[in-house]
Protein backbone atom coordinates (compact mmCIF):
# COMPACT_ATOMS: atom_id res chain seq x y z
CA UNK A 1 0.00 0.00 0.00
CA UNK A 2 2.88 1.86 -0.21
CA UNK A 3 2.26 4.02 -3.46
CA UNK A 4 -1.40 4.22 -2.88
CA UNK A 5 -2.46 7.63 -1.61
CA UNK A 6 -3.17 8.33 1.98
CA UNK A 7 -7.03 8.63 1.30
CA UNK A 8 -7.35 5.77 -0.67
CA UNK A 9 -5.62 3.61 2.36
CA UNK A 10 -7.72 4.93 4.90
CA UNK A 11 -11.03 3.71 2.59
CA UNK A 12 -9.14 0.31 1.90
CA UNK A 13 -9.01 0.29 6.20
CA UNK A 14 -12.75 1.44 6.34
CA UNK A 15 -13.35 -1.62 4.05
CA UNK A 16 -11.58 -4.04 6.07
CA UNK A 17 -12.36 -2.76 9.29
CA UNK A 18 -8.51 -2.34 10.28
CA UNK A 19 -7.40 0.38 12.93
CA UNK A 20 -6.44 3.52 11.54
CA UNK A 21 -9.04 3.90 9.39
CA UNK A 22 -9.62 7.36 10.14
CA UNK A 23 -12.61 9.45 10.43
CA UNK A 24 -14.82 12.02 8.24
CA UNK A 25 -17.96 11.00 6.71
CA UNK A 26 -18.34 7.68 5.24
CA UNK A 27 -21.58 6.21 3.77
CA UNK A 28 -23.79 4.08 5.91
CA UNK A 29 -23.39 0.96 4.15
CA UNK A 30 -19.52 1.79 4.73
CA UNK A 31 -19.81 1.72 8.08
CA UNK A 32 -21.91 -1.44 8.37
CA UNK A 33 -19.15 -3.15 6.82
CA UNK A 34 -16.29 -1.45 8.79
CA UNK A 35 -18.42 -3.22 11.76
CA UNK A 36 -18.03 -6.42 10.52
CA UNK A 37 -14.54 -5.96 10.56
CA UNK A 38 -13.97 -8.47 6.58
CA UNK A 39 -10.57 -8.61 7.44
CA UNK A 40 -11.60 -11.13 10.40
CA UNK A 41 -13.92 -13.47 8.07
CA UNK A 42 -10.41 -15.08 5.73
CA UNK A 43 -9.46 -17.49 9.04
CA UNK A 44 -13.06 -18.59 9.51
CA UNK A 45 -13.82 -19.53 5.63
CA UNK A 46 -10.04 -21.12 5.44
CA UNK A 47 -11.53 -23.18 8.51
CA UNK A 48 -14.40 -24.67 6.13
CA UNK A 49 -12.00 -25.62 3.75
CA UNK A 50 -9.95 -27.48 6.46
CA UNK A 51 -13.17 -28.70 7.52
CA UNK A 52 -14.03 -29.77 4.05
CA UNK A 53 -10.95 -31.45 3.15
CA UNK A 54 -10.54 -33.59 6.62
CA UNK A 55 -13.94 -35.24 5.55
CA UNK A 56 -12.37 -36.70 2.98
CA UNK A 57 -15.86 -36.28 0.76
CA UNK A 58 -15.10 -33.01 -0.66
CA UNK A 59 -15.25 -33.41 -4.82
CA UNK A 60 -14.57 -30.53 -7.10
CA UNK A 61 -18.58 -30.52 -8.03
CA UNK A 62 -20.92 -27.67 -8.49
CA UNK A 63 -23.34 -28.89 -5.25
CA UNK A 64 -20.32 -29.47 -3.16
CA UNK A 65 -18.99 -26.10 -3.82
CA UNK A 66 -22.18 -24.62 -3.11
CA UNK A 67 -22.25 -25.98 -0.59
CA UNK A 68 -18.27 -25.22 0.86
CA UNK A 69 -18.79 -21.64 -0.43
CA UNK A 70 -22.37 -21.41 1.31
CA UNK A 71 -20.66 -22.52 4.89
CA UNK A 72 -18.08 -20.12 4.18
CA UNK A 73 -20.48 -17.15 3.92
CA UNK A 74 -22.02 -18.67 7.44
CA UNK A 75 -18.93 -18.25 8.99
CA UNK A 76 -17.32 -15.58 7.79
CA UNK A 77 -19.44 -12.66 6.50
CA UNK A 78 -22.58 -13.76 8.70
CA UNK A 79 -21.33 -15.17 12.18
CA UNK A 80 -18.08 -13.56 12.02
CA UNK A 81 -19.61 -10.44 11.39
CA UNK A 82 -22.41 -10.93 14.14
CA UNK A 83 -19.50 -11.48 16.40
CA UNK A 84 -17.62 -8.01 15.42
CA UNK A 85 -20.72 -5.91 15.52
CA UNK A 86 -21.76 -7.37 18.70
CA UNK A 87 -18.29 -6.78 20.13
CA UNK A 88 -17.71 -3.33 18.79
CA UNK A 89 -21.49 -2.91 20.53
CA UNK A 90 -20.27 -4.10 23.71
CA UNK A 91 -16.83 -2.44 23.40
CA UNK A 92 -18.05 1.20 22.57
CA UNK A 93 -16.23 2.56 26.10
CA UNK A 94 -12.89 1.03 24.97
CA UNK A 95 -13.26 1.88 21.62
CA UNK A 96 -13.45 5.65 22.40
CA UNK A 97 -10.24 5.21 24.30
CA UNK A 98 -7.97 2.94 22.16
CA UNK A 99 -9.26 3.51 18.79
CA UNK A 100 -12.25 7.00 18.88
CA UNK A 101 -12.66 7.15 14.54
CA UNK A 102 -14.35 3.47 15.20
CA UNK A 103 -18.14 4.17 13.41
CA UNK A 104 -19.66 3.57 17.19
CA UNK A 105 -17.41 6.09 19.39
CA UNK A 106 -17.28 8.28 16.22
CA UNK A 107 -20.78 8.93 16.41
CA UNK A 108 -20.89 8.21 13.00
CA UNK A 109 -23.85 5.20 13.46
CA UNK A 110 -26.59 5.01 16.10
CA UNK A 111 -27.09 2.19 18.51
CA UNK A 112 -30.26 1.38 17.13
CA UNK A 113 -28.89 1.15 13.90
CA UNK A 114 -26.32 -1.55 15.15
CA UNK A 115 -28.24 -3.26 16.97
CA UNK A 116 -30.72 -3.82 13.58
CA UNK A 117 -27.48 -4.94 11.96
CA UNK A 118 -26.67 -7.37 15.13
CA UNK A 119 -30.45 -8.96 14.25
CA UNK A 120 -30.43 -9.44 10.81
CA UNK A 121 -27.21 -11.05 10.58
CA UNK A 122 -27.93 -13.69 13.56
CA UNK A 123 -30.95 -14.52 11.43
CA UNK A 124 -29.42 -14.70 8.55
CA UNK A 125 -26.68 -17.08 9.81
CA UNK A 126 -29.12 -19.31 11.67
CA UNK A 127 -31.11 -19.84 8.93
CA UNK A 128 -28.73 -20.31 6.26
CA UNK A 129 -27.09 -22.84 9.09
CA UNK A 130 -30.26 -25.18 8.98
CA UNK A 131 -30.45 -25.15 5.43
CA UNK A 132 -27.11 -25.85 5.19
CA UNK A 133 -28.13 -29.10 7.69
CA UNK A 134 -31.13 -29.80 5.23
CA UNK A 135 -29.04 -29.73 2.06
CA UNK A 136 -26.23 -32.33 3.66
CA UNK A 137 -29.06 -34.52 5.00
CA UNK A 138 -30.11 -35.32 1.39
CA UNK A 139 -26.65 -35.50 0.19
CA UNK A 140 -25.12 -37.33 2.89
CA UNK A 141 -28.22 -39.57 4.41
CA UNK A 142 -25.81 -42.28 6.03
CA UNK A 143 -23.06 -40.04 7.28
CA UNK A 144 -24.64 -36.81 8.37
CA UNK A 145 -26.11 -36.15 11.59
CA UNK A 146 -29.33 -33.62 11.88
CA UNK A 147 -28.52 -30.21 12.60
CA UNK A 148 -25.00 -30.24 13.45
CA UNK A 149 -24.23 -27.35 11.28
CA UNK A 150 -26.69 -25.48 13.29
CA UNK A 151 -26.03 -26.65 16.72
CA UNK A 152 -22.00 -25.35 15.43
CA UNK A 153 -23.46 -21.79 14.82
CA UNK A 154 -25.60 -21.71 17.92
CA UNK A 155 -22.41 -22.81 19.84
CA UNK A 156 -20.44 -20.16 18.30
CA UNK A 157 -23.66 -17.23 18.74
CA UNK A 158 -23.21 -18.26 22.13
CA UNK A 159 -19.35 -17.91 22.75
CA UNK A 160 -19.84 -14.79 20.51
CA UNK A 161 -22.26 -13.05 23.51
CA UNK A 162 -20.40 -13.97 26.15
CA UNK A 163 -16.99 -12.82 24.93
CA UNK A 164 -18.09 -9.95 24.18
CA UNK A 165 -21.41 -9.23 26.79
CA UNK A 166 -21.76 -8.67 30.70
CA UNK A 167 -21.73 -10.01 32.82
CA UNK A 168 -19.50 -12.74 31.80
CA UNK A 169 -17.67 -10.56 29.60
CA UNK A 170 -14.71 -13.50 28.89
CA UNK A 171 -12.67 -11.04 27.06
CA UNK A 172 -11.89 -9.34 30.69
CA UNK A 173 -9.99 -12.46 31.36
CA UNK A 174 -6.72 -13.05 28.44
CA UNK A 175 -7.14 -16.97 29.41
CA UNK A 176 -10.26 -17.55 28.93
CA UNK A 177 -10.65 -14.48 26.12
CA UNK A 178 -8.25 -15.44 23.92
CA UNK A 179 -9.01 -19.40 23.39
CA UNK A 180 -12.84 -18.62 23.18
CA UNK A 181 -11.51 -16.41 20.09
CA UNK A 182 -9.08 -19.13 18.90
CA UNK A 183 -11.83 -22.04 19.22
CA UNK A 184 -14.40 -19.57 17.31
CA UNK A 185 -11.93 -18.73 14.61
CA UNK A 186 -10.36 -22.13 14.19
CA UNK A 187 -12.59 -25.38 15.84
CA UNK A 188 -15.94 -23.95 14.61
CA UNK A 189 -15.52 -23.62 11.25
CA UNK A 190 -13.32 -26.95 10.77
CA UNK A 191 -15.77 -28.59 12.47
CA UNK A 192 -18.78 -27.06 10.43
CA UNK A 193 -17.01 -27.46 7.44
CA UNK A 194 -16.48 -31.44 8.28
CA UNK A 195 -19.83 -32.05 9.46
CA UNK A 196 -21.36 -30.60 6.17
CA UNK A 197 -19.34 -33.38 3.89
CA UNK A 198 -19.29 -36.24 6.66
CA UNK A 199 -19.33 -37.46 10.01
CA UNK A 200 -18.10 -35.10 12.44
CA UNK A 201 -16.04 -37.64 15.01
CA UNK A 202 -14.44 -37.19 18.63
CA UNK A 203 -11.04 -37.34 17.04
CA UNK A 204 -11.95 -34.10 14.75
CA UNK A 205 -13.55 -32.28 17.42
CA UNK A 206 -10.31 -32.60 20.20
CA UNK A 207 -7.58 -31.72 17.62
CA UNK A 208 -9.19 -28.73 16.12
CA UNK A 209 -10.12 -27.85 19.92
CA UNK A 210 -5.75 -28.59 20.49
CA UNK A 211 -5.09 -26.13 17.48
CA UNK A 212 -7.03 -23.75 18.93
CA UNK A 213 -4.42 -23.32 21.22
CA UNK A 214 -2.69 -21.39 18.34
CA UNK A 215 -5.30 -19.36 17.91
CA UNK A 216 -5.16 -18.45 21.16
CA UNK A 217 -1.58 -16.89 20.51
CA UNK A 218 -3.16 -15.25 17.63
CA UNK A 219 -5.80 -13.38 19.41
CA UNK A 220 -2.56 -12.20 21.92
CA UNK A 221 -1.42 -10.57 18.59
CA UNK A 222 -4.66 -8.57 18.59
CA UNK A 223 -4.23 -7.57 22.57
CA UNK A 224 -0.66 -5.46 22.05
CA UNK A 225 -2.98 -2.21 20.25
CA UNK A 226 -5.47 -2.02 23.26
CA UNK A 227 -3.04 -2.39 25.86
CA UNK A 228 -3.87 0.86 27.16
CA UNK A 229 -7.24 1.03 27.29
CA UNK A 230 -7.39 -2.06 28.85
CA UNK A 231 -5.42 -0.93 32.00
CA UNK A 232 -7.69 2.31 32.21
CA UNK A 233 -10.94 0.05 32.27
CA UNK A 234 -9.43 -3.27 34.38
CA UNK A 235 -9.51 -5.68 31.63
CA UNK A 236 -7.15 -8.15 32.56
CA UNK A 237 -5.71 -9.14 29.19
CA UNK A 238 -2.34 -10.89 28.82
CA UNK A 239 -0.03 -8.04 27.76
CA UNK A 240 -1.90 -6.37 30.99
CA UNK A 241 -1.41 -9.05 33.13
CA UNK A 242 2.30 -10.38 32.03
CA UNK A 243 3.51 -7.06 30.12
CA UNK A 244 4.24 -6.47 26.39
CA UNK A 245 7.04 -8.49 26.61
CA UNK A 246 5.97 -11.24 28.45
CA UNK A 247 2.54 -11.76 26.45
CA UNK A 248 4.88 -11.57 23.45
CA UNK A 249 6.78 -14.82 24.64
CA UNK A 250 3.48 -16.82 25.75
CA UNK A 251 2.18 -15.65 21.71
CA UNK A 252 4.56 -17.60 20.23
CA UNK A 253 5.15 -20.65 22.45
CA UNK A 254 1.33 -21.01 22.37
CA UNK A 255 1.53 -20.73 18.12
CA UNK A 256 4.64 -23.23 18.60
CA UNK A 257 3.90 -25.79 20.86
CA UNK A 258 0.95 -26.40 19.92
CA UNK A 259 1.34 -26.84 15.98
CA UNK A 260 4.06 -29.34 17.05
CA UNK A 261 1.74 -31.50 18.70
CA UNK A 262 -0.54 -32.04 15.77
CA UNK A 263 3.16 -32.50 14.36
CA UNK A 264 3.11 -34.97 16.50
CA UNK A 265 0.03 -36.20 15.92
CA UNK A 266 0.42 -36.97 12.32
CA UNK A 267 3.86 -38.89 12.93
CA UNK A 268 1.75 -41.23 15.34
CA UNK A 269 -0.78 -41.74 12.83
CA UNK A 270 2.29 -42.50 10.14
CA UNK A 271 0.82 -39.34 8.33
CA UNK A 272 4.84 -38.91 7.62
CA UNK A 273 4.84 -36.89 4.35
CA UNK A 274 2.09 -34.41 5.73
CA UNK A 275 3.72 -34.19 8.83
CA UNK A 276 7.11 -33.17 7.48
CA UNK A 277 4.98 -30.66 5.41
CA UNK A 278 3.59 -28.90 8.56
CA UNK A 279 7.33 -28.82 10.33
CA UNK A 280 8.26 -26.55 7.01
CA UNK A 281 5.25 -24.63 7.33
CA UNK A 282 6.25 -24.21 11.14
CA UNK A 283 9.82 -23.07 10.68
CA UNK A 284 9.63 -19.51 8.90
CA UNK A 285 6.44 -18.93 11.90
CA UNK A 286 9.53 -19.36 14.65
CA UNK A 287 11.41 -17.18 11.77
CA UNK A 288 9.35 -14.36 11.89
CA UNK A 289 8.21 -14.47 15.53
CA UNK A 290 11.51 -12.48 16.19
CA UNK A 291 10.25 -9.34 14.64
CA UNK A 292 6.98 -9.56 17.23
CA UNK A 293 9.47 -10.10 19.92
CA UNK A 294 11.40 -7.38 19.39
CA UNK A 295 8.68 -4.97 19.43
CA UNK A 296 5.24 -6.55 19.78
CA UNK A 297 2.82 -2.71 19.59
CA UNK A 298 4.69 -2.37 16.13
CA UNK A 299 5.12 -4.93 14.39
CA UNK A 300 1.75 -6.83 15.35
CA UNK A 301 0.29 -6.02 11.65
CA UNK A 302 3.92 -6.76 10.01
CA UNK A 303 3.83 -10.19 12.18
CA UNK A 304 0.28 -11.30 11.21
CA UNK A 305 1.05 -10.34 7.45
CA UNK A 306 4.37 -12.63 7.00
CA UNK A 307 3.65 -15.55 9.49
CA UNK A 308 0.39 -16.27 9.90
CA UNK A 309 0.37 -17.64 6.08
CA UNK A 310 2.65 -20.08 6.79
CA UNK A 311 -0.15 -21.28 9.99
CA UNK A 312 -2.88 -21.66 7.85
CA UNK A 313 -1.30 -23.48 4.69
CA UNK A 314 -0.48 -25.84 7.88
CA UNK A 315 -4.15 -26.21 8.75
CA UNK A 316 -4.96 -27.11 5.62
CA UNK A 317 -1.93 -29.74 5.20
CA UNK A 318 -3.64 -31.30 8.42
CA UNK A 319 -7.19 -31.55 7.12
CA UNK A 320 -5.91 -33.11 4.24
CA UNK A 321 -3.99 -35.39 6.04
CA UNK A 322 -6.85 -36.08 8.57
CA UNK A 323 -9.08 -36.32 5.31
CA UNK A 324 -6.61 -39.05 3.11
CA UNK A 325 -7.41 -42.08 5.50
CA UNK A 326 -4.94 -45.19 5.27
Amino acid sequence: MANIPDRDKSNVRQLLGIRGAGAGKRPLWRLRLQLMKPVTWIPLMWGVVCGAASSGNFVWSVPHVLAAVSCMVLSGPLLAGFTQTINDYYDREIDAINEPDRPIPSGAISLGQVQAQVVVLLVAGLGLAVLLDLWAAQAFPTQHTQSVVTLIALVGVFLAYIYSAPPLKLKQNGWLGNYALGASYIALPWCAGHALFGTLTPTIVVLTLFYSFAGLGIAIVNDFKSVEGDRRLGLKSLPVQFGINGAAWICVLMIDVFQVGVLAYLLWSGKWAYAGILGALILPQVFFQRQLLADPIANDVKYQASSQPFLVIGMLVTGLALGSGG
